[in-house]
């Protein structure tokens, strides 16, 4: 690779001792790497900290977006990765990204990814058409701001990849919980900054409607017990939501 195409690869973590070699190792073909650490708990920096090409840095956690356009400050090259640490970045997947970089018809690419949950994979429920952007020019990409669900805006072209990123996001049962519990808090304040207060609409419809979409109209029933599972902790998620952004209100009452 020549000076023009280096690659930085970036990385935000909490506690994710358990995947963040493989992580690291999946990205041997990049140039330097970045791991931006919300002071995780675990052995997460140590067994970072032992591979080359890293640097760790250390931030508070205030929302994603802020933390993700923080790495992204840090990087030296002209040309991105950010994948999250429960993405794997298959021998085809690292092949592919170099092939876009030597020769891009694009400004970022978006990618394709196939989840993984409780073990299976996941052809349904919504998840048929999770794509997003996983490589950027750094001059051309800020994420939008959103404290929870950002994504990528760019000024400039996209195109696709072909590969697909399998993404094992489900490590137990709490931990996937407690993850869209976390989520609701941060878009319960999203919500809150915008003045927008809850109702009894909120509470009983959203949850509902949340369930039968990702279940019947997004065919999560044919994901079986998986399927119902997913789309069950997701609705509740969503009432979950609403009674931290009823929270709120209490708080300043």
């Amino acid at each position: 690779m020549n000076n023009t195409t280096k690659i930085s690869a970036l990385a935000i973590t909490l506690n994710e001792a358990e995947v963040i070699e493989n992580f690291i190792e999946s990205l041997s073909f990049v140039d330097e790497i970045i791991i931006v650490d919300s002071y995780s708990t675990d052995a997460t920096v140590e067994l970072a900290q032992k591979h080359e090409k890293i640097k760790v840095l250390q931030r508070k956690f205030d929302n994603f977006s802020a933390q993700k356009n923080y790495a992204i400050a840090q990087a030296q090259n002209e040309w991105v990765l950010f994948f999250d640490p429960d993405e794997e970045i298959t021998t085809e997947v690292a092949k592919e990204i170099q092939e876009a970089v030597q020769n891009p018809k694009a400004d970022a690419y978006f990618i394709r990814r196939q989840l993984y949950f409780m073990g299976k994979k996941i052809r349904y429920s919504g998840f048929q058409t999770d794509w997003v952007i996983r490589l950027f020019r750094k001059d051309k990409a800020q994420y939008n701001g959103n404290l929870v669900h950002e994504t990528l805006d760019v000024e400039g072209t996209t195109a696709k990849l072909r590969a697909r990123v399998p993404h094992h996001t489900y490590k137990s049962f709490d931990d996937y919980t407690g993850k869209l519990h976390r989520y609701s808090a941060l878009q319960a304040r999203m919500l809150y900054e915008k003045k927008k207060k809850p109702n009894l609409f909120h509470f009983l419809f959203r949850p509902f409607y949340r369930f039968w979409h990702q279940y019947l109209l997004r065919l999560g029933i044919l994901d079986g017990k998986e399927g119902f599972i997913l789309a069950y902790v997701n609705a509740f998620s969503v009432f979950k939501r609403y009674v931290n952004l009823w929270l709120l209100y209490r708080k300043i009452n």
